[in-house]
């Protein structure tokens, strides 16, 4: 998925850090991924320790997370359940009438075909979950599957902020319904949709993994439209983008921010932790260290890498940027 701050490139980086610090013996070792986002990060750990705890405030990650972390036996008939679902015939529910043009007559977010695909499919999904048809591990692999291959097709620079005012080539394309596989291991894995902040009091384990927002942009905001996929349930969209009500973190407020990360260091019951920060956000790296050196040996790694950026043209020119991120480590005593 394109999806702002992703940490795909990064994992290599952070699972070799995590791995001199710790050690390259995991397996007996929680691991929690507070910020979780798509999950990618907790994906790269699950087979190498005891146990993931994964957790975000916005609800499709939690989806996401569900199926890539919380699954983790084979689904048998998932093959199946997936061409059925691309046979489900077109209908005229939720996402069409407010998010394609044939629907709203102005919000393009996709194209009346893919929004009639995308409400069949959720509605399919909806019924099978009520009638018992499917149980929850097919439930949110079948959901993580419609919101990557939606999102796929979907008709925006990025992020759901705003649409483009004409179909791009992606968008015109028809949805493709395409298996969210996801690693299967014996061991169980648990997943949250809360405040991390709150969470952290309630978890405890051996290494905490925090990614929070770096600036004011707040996801729940900018990728609305896959909360709305994922909820599928009844509101009144708002202005010209049809946004729903949503979350709004502490980590992109400037006034909010300092208290919120030291609170969450002082509460977390981690031995070890590292938190993903680069040389943009709102927190500066030195108000980081001063606060991590108040609870333990503190460290740092860095590494630069070229950083996808959209273009908001309509012709979607790529950029590529260099940015610095910081891993910051913290041994926590006591």
């Amino acid at each position: 998925m394109n999806y702002i701050g992703s940490k795909y490139k990064l994992s290599g980086f952070i699972v070799n850090t995590v791995k001199a610090v710790v050690g390259e013996d995991l397996s007996a070792k929680i691991f929690c991924d507070l910020f979780a986002g798509t999950g990618i990060v907790g994906r790269g750990f699950k087979a190498q320790v005891k146990q993931i705890i994964s957790n975000d405030l916005e609800y499709y990650s939690y989806v996401l997370n569900q199926n890539y972390i919380g699954n983790h036996l084979p689904i048998e008939n998932k093959n199946q359940l997936i061409e059925e679902l691309k046979a489900a015939p077109p209908k005229e529910g939720f996402i069409y009438k407010n998010y394609c043009k044939g629907g709203h007559g102005e919000r393009m977010y996709f194209s009346d075909e893919n929004a009639k695909k995308i409400d069949s499919i959720r509605i399919s999904i909806k019924g099978w979950k009520q009638n018992k048809i499917i149980d929850n591990n097919e439930y949110f692999f079948l959901l993580a599957s419609l919101l990557e291959s939606a999102d796929k097709i979907a008709n925006t620079a990025s992020v759901y902020g705003a649409y483009l005012k004409k179909l791009k080539k992606t968008a015109q394309a028809p949805l493709q319904l395409t298996a969210a596989d996801f690693l299967e291991n014996e061991n169980k894995h648990t997943v949250f949709n809360a405040d991390g902040n709150r969470l952290i009091k309630k978890i405890e384990g051996d290494i905490l993994y925090l990614d929070p927002p770096y600036n004011a942009r707040q996801y729940g905001a900018n990728y609305h439209l896959l909360n709305t996929i994922a909820r599928y349930d009844k509101f009144i969209p708002k202005g010209k983008t049809g946004l729903r009500h949503y979350n709004k973190s502490e980590y992109c407020s400037k006034t909010s921010i300092e208290k919120s990360f030291e609170e969450l260091i002082r509460n977390a019951q981690f031995s070890h932790i590292f938190l993903s920060y680069n040389n943009e956000g709102l927190m500066p790296e030195g108000t980081i260290r001063h606060i991590m050196k108040k609870y333990g040996h503190y460290s740092r790694e860095e590494t630069s890498y070229q950083r996808f950026k959209a273009d908001k043209t309509e012709n979607r020119q790529h950029k590529f940027n260099s940015t610095t991120e910081y891993l910051h480590i913290l041994e926590k005593l006591g």
